[in-house]
């Protein structure tokens, strides 16, 4: 274990991660209760979460805009179930200066209400349609619970689409197409993979006709939400005035949507592929995916040093993202720690001994193999990458696989829940009271109905004995 972690993983696995992710260098705290400072090496992780989703997006035609942080709360509480649901938790800005504002003005807590009254505006007919409008920016959620690094915060980096259509099966479409997107970038970038169906009436949107999910298995067991795409109907077109002349010219509500991930994403990832030495990022993530490390002793410090330079190009020749550190006032050892602690993907160390045979040596973060290889062989180290890409997943994927389990009768679905041990798919009615029943028997909730069709494990809710509608996964939750 890393002398700076303190914690094992498998016996307190909050206290393992807050301490790999400050002493990576990933976080820090700030003055603010519940603010995090997102230091260089953290941001770039959500930097390419950025980049690899908006080029997404925008090959679907969706454009970037960005919209006011400050919502007045006449706009907020336009939509009644909306402001109901996030009252609790939102911030309010009542001063301006030294005067009283005439209106408390919400910190974002999400864009819905001062989207919708613009495109109220902007939309007069079906020509104008669909309109596909995403932001990046942070919301603001001021949360009681114990905050939580990249999982539960007070201001929050995500991106949230809103879309309006004129028919529901476009709307129905986009919010089915967003969450595929998500569930491909945690499985493809992540290298995680998720359960992906929808929330229960308890557990949806507030103002949403269903909420669609995609659901991350923790080492511990236990669920985490990764992201969500909601089809909202026309309960935000209406109470918003968003309408348009159709092609008979007749005056018709919209459909609507909307559709967002988080940095959440990121922690998620580091607390399923993290070990007790520190990060284990995969390349597709990795802010760094290859440090050249020489070792230099005495005379053949010169050589040493200008062989790994020429490593060191032949890799970003590459587009391999490579890092030279020639800093003589740390050990060898001393850096191996360092980047180890990073999860750099691949150490590469070059010494006296591998300048005579012109090879280099490797290591791999990820399972921690060693072998060398000849120069020339350099140019397969985007291959190796794309392996250990694959192989992350799948030992991931085997590790969510031993968490799930089936379960038919009721007393093990309840000890089995508040054992926390399991995610657990059963039978179940839907009912939202039975819903508050089991949660407050086990503390777990649903986490995910299947989207697809899902043959019944029994005709009766495994909690109630009801006639069961479908099949729900159950689990504890951060």
């Amino acid at each position: 274990m890393a002398d700076r972690i303190k914690v094992r993983k498998e016996d307190d696995i909050i206290g393992w991660y807050n301490q790999v992710l400050l002493n990576s260098e990933v976080v820090d705290f700030s003055d603010i209760k519940g603010f995090a400072v997102y230091r260089p090496y953290g941001y770039e992780m959500w930097e390419s979460s950025m980049y690899y989703l908006d080029s997404v997006f925008k090959e679907r035609g969706v454009k970037n805009a960005y919209f006011p942080l400050l919502i007045p709360e006449s706009l907020l509480t336009r939509e009644k179930e909306h402001v109901k649901h996030f009252n609790p938790e939102v911030a309010w800005v009542t001063m301006g200066g030294d005067s009283l504002l005439d209106e408390r003005l919400a910190i974002r807590p999400t864009s819905e209400t001062i989207m919708y009254r613009s495109y109220s505006k902007w939309i007069q007919s079906y020509r104008d349609l669909p309109m596909l409008i995403n932001q990046w920016n942070t919301m603001v959620r001021w949360e009681t619970k114990e905050t939580r690094f990249f999982l539960r915060g007070r201001e929050n980096l995500w991106q949230e689409g809103h879309c309006v259509f004129a028919t529901e099966e476009e709307a129905v479409s986009n919010a089915e197409d967003m969450i595929r997107v998500y569930k491909k970038f945690s499985e493809e970038v992540l290298a995680f993979p998720v359960l992906m169906g929808f929330k229960s009436e308890g557990e949806k949107f507030a103002g949403a006709v269903r909420t669609y999910t995609i659901e991350a298995v923790l080492p511990n067991n236990f669920a985490s939400q990764v992201g969500t795409s909601h089809y909202l109907g026309q309960n935000f077109s209406k109470p918003f005035d968003v309408k348009f002349l159709d092609r008979g010219n007749r005056s018709q509500y919209a459909y609507q949507t909307s559709w967002g991930v988080s940095a959440r994403a990121i922690g998620v990832m580091i607390l399923i592929h993290g070990d007790n030495s520190g990060l284990v990022l995969p390349p597709s993530i990795a802010p760094i995916q290859a440090v050249v490390v020489p070792i230099m002793n005495g005379k053949s410090g010169e050589s040493v040093e200008a062989y790994a330079g020429e490593v060191y190009g032949a890799l970003k020749a590459l587009g391999i993202k490579v890092l030279l550190d020639d800093r003589r006032e740390y050990s060898p050892g001393w850096k191996f720690n360092e980047y180890e602690m990073k999860g750099v993907p691949i150490r590469v160390e070059v010494g006296e001994k591998e300048v005579k045979e012109r090879k280099v040596s490797l290591k791999t973060r990820f399972n921690g193999s060693k072998d060398e290889v000849p120069f020339d062989a350099i140019s397969t180290i985007p291959d190796r990458l794309a392996d250990i890409q694959r192989e992350m997943f799948e030992r991931a994927e085997a590790l969510m696989k031993s968490a799930l389990t089936v379960e038919t009768d009721r007393g093990e679905f309840v000890k089995k829940l508040k054992e926390g041990k399991y995610i657990v798919k059963a039978a179940w009615c839907g009912n939202p009271m039975c819903e508050t029943k089991i949660g407050d028997e086990t503390g777990a909730v649903s986490r995910m109905i299947p989207m697809t069709d899902d043959e019944l494990l029994d005709k009766k809710c495994i909690f109630c004995g009801q006639e069961a509608e479908h099949n729900a996964y159950f689990g504890q939750s951060y």
